[in-house]
């Protein structure tokens, strides 16, 4: 609905009149809302204002504030509240409960929500009928992330096995709607840009509420769900997982009054002071940079970094706020990491949010930290990950640099060798030698390197534009990553004892499935020499794994590269065959399904 990027023909104030009948309408339209339900969205002593849009959707805001309604047909039939209307009454909506947060990453992108990509509670499906405004959760998270409306009843789907679309998305987190708004904001730190996952805040205040179940009522969590039968129609749907899903959980509800208890608990955790919350995530940091983060692993998105390396680090009981330090945000807490050298982050443009690209391994609070072992908090796991027995262990792929002529004065005056393979972290280690040796940090901010003529040819020259000046100084944390685009990428791949260094980035795996005669489809998988896989081999494998024929073919102008070619649609249970026993990263794969319209 808000996908593209649409002007207001017009924006003006509702009248008396029009505030009332505006409000009875929303009393129709959610009835499950209470008076204070209503005022908390749209209070009575604040001017409304409504915005007309060309699709004739009017979005109605409390003024100089928040969008909190939309009507999509402008007659007030298909009024829905906004996810910050919806965070401030979560529960103004009856909701789904997603399967898992990695599901969450789709609805971001703009799909509908599919019946396989919703957690169903032991007691079944609630009642609900075909046309209803519902709203979306992510397990563990009260705030909602997306509404919409429901494309059948709860009767129909049963009939229907659970298949087919669920919920026709209007309006989700970090669509336009919600970026228009001056003052936006996320409700916990769950939200990250691309993906939503439970609040920690939110999961340690219900768990004594947990703890007085019965422990195998606990086991709501997330296991192993195949993301890529979760979604859209541009996404294949596995229905055979249908009738195994009963372990799902009814949307987590907190008790209106805290028991004394929980308010203890609560205490000790907000006895931390901004600085030592400070110092437990720059401990949590080093902790994290010297067990889990590995340089195969980058770049790396802040939200992974946050969510799967971070947070189990933390010390047992200990609930790490974000949001409670002195930076506020995950992105300025890092760039901050960055400025000082332990780490070098990049913005994704794109996807709008920081990578971390490298890690300054002789670091002085690298090397000065002593990491310890410990028994980490269980986090929630996402399909990338292999299980240990598995061949994945035996494939490494890594992205390596070697020197070229516009950075080779650098690693000659520290005496790095030039005809060597470095990884970022290495390559940010020789660059900020040369800084110390030639002592270029600026002495009135610490955070700036002064370019003597060396490093400025090095980072710079041929890549500015003539008769535009050279930069004088460089911030330290762009130092690194402009340091390694000079220098030439190759990539390392090894298999066991089979190692192979390819120069320029390592190409995806591409799977494609098509439509032949007929209704008979057929699945294409190409680039595997990458990844040392052997084509011949790999369809023999294929064969007996999903009893279809396979073949395998030289591609066309592409001497030595083959493809597979297999019977029938098996495109996700292919690429999760890949990153299962192959150890492919789930990065480099790219599907396409051309037999969806």
């Amino acid at each position: 609905m808000f996908k593209k990027n649409v002007d207001a023909k017009a924006l003006q104030r509702l009248s008396g009149a029009d505030k009332k009948k505006l409000r009875r309408t929303a009393k129709q339209r959610f009835p499950q809302a209470s008076d204070d339900d209503l005022d908390a969205i749209l209070p009575p002593k604040v001017e409304i204002t409504v915005a007309k849009y060309p699709s004739r959707t009017l979005v109605y805001g409390i003024e100089g504030e928040l969008p909190m309604l939309f009507d999509i047909d402008g007659r007030g039939h298909e009024l829905f509240p906004t996810v910050y209307a919806l965070w401030k009454v979560p529960y103004l909506l009856p909701a789904f409960t997603l399967k898992g947060g990695e599901v969450s990453h789709f609805i971001l992108g703009g799909a509908d929500l599919m019946f396989p990509g919703i957690s169903v509670p032991p007691e079944g499906l609630p009642s609900f009928q075909a046309g209803q405004p519902w709203s979306v959760k992510v397990p563990g998270n009260p705030a909602p992330i997306a509404v919409g409306t429901t494309t059948m009843s709860n009767t129909e789907a049963l009939k229907a096995g659970l298949r087919g679309k669920a919920l026709r998305i209007a309006h989700y987190y970090k669509d336009l709607l919600w970026a228009s708004a001056d003052g936006r904001y996320v409700p916990n730190e769950g939200f990250y840009d691309d993906m939503v996952i439970e609040d920690p805040n939110f999961a340690s205040a219900s768990q004594h509420i947990d703890s007085s179940e019965d422990p195998s009522e606990g086991k709501q969590d997330k296991a192993a769900v195949d993301v890529s039968e979760c979604l859209t129609e541009d996404h294949a749907i596995n229905s055979e997982t249908i009738e195994n899903v009963t372990a799902g959980v009814s949307e987590l509800n907190l008790p209106q009054e805290k028991t004394t208890e929980e308010q203890t608990e609560e205490k000790e955790h907000q006895h931390l002071s901004t600085e030592e919350i400070d110092s437990l995530l720059d401990i949590c940091l080093l902790q994290a940079l010297h067990t889990n983060v590995k340089d195969k692993d980058l770049p790396m998105p802040g939200s992974i970094l946050w969510s799967n390396h971070i947070l189990p680090c933390r010390p047992p009981g200990v609930t790490l706020d974000i949001k409670k330090s002195s930076h506020k945000k995950l992105s300025k807490w890092l760039q901050s990491k960055s400025s000082s050298g332990l780490i070098s982050v990049k913005e994704d443009k794109h996807k709008k949010e920081v990578m971390l690209i490298g890690i300054s391994r002789k670091h002085p609070d690298y090397t000065a930290f002593k990491h310890h072992k410990r028994v980490q908090e269980p986090v929630e796991q996402h399909d990338n990950i292999v299980a240990d027995g598995s061949s994945a262990k035996q494939l490494e792929v890594d992205e390596i640099y070697k020197p070229s002529s516009h950075v080779n004065p650098i690693f000659l005056a520290v005496d790095a060798d030039t005809g060597k393979y470095y990884s970022a972290s290495e390559a940010f280690d020789v660059v900020f030698r040369y800084v110390e040796k030639e002592n270029l940090v600026k002495q009135t901010d610490k955070a700036k390197v002064i370019l003597d003529a060396t490093l400025c040819d090095a980072l710079y020259k041929g890549a500015v534009k003539k008769g535009s000046a050279y930069p004088s100084e460089i911030h330290k944390k762009d130092l690194g990553s402009t340091f390694v685009n000079r220098m030439q990428i190759h990539h390392r791949v090894a298999r066991g004892n089979e190692v192979v260094i390819r120069k320029g980035a390592i190409r995806t795996v591409q799977i494609m499935t098509e439509r032949r005669q007929g209704n008979k489809k057929m699945t294409r998988v190409s680039g595997l020499e990458c990844f040392l896989l052997d084509a011949d081999s790999l369809a023999s494998e294929l064969q007996k794994k999903f009893a279809c024929s396979t073949t395998t073919a030289e591609l066309p102008g592409k001497k030595g590269q083959h493809e597979v070619l297999i019977q029938g649609g098996v495109i996700e249970n292919l690429a999760k065959h890949l990153v299962d026993h192959h150890g492919v990263p789930k990065r480099y794969i790219e599907v396409y399904d051309k037999t969806k319209k």
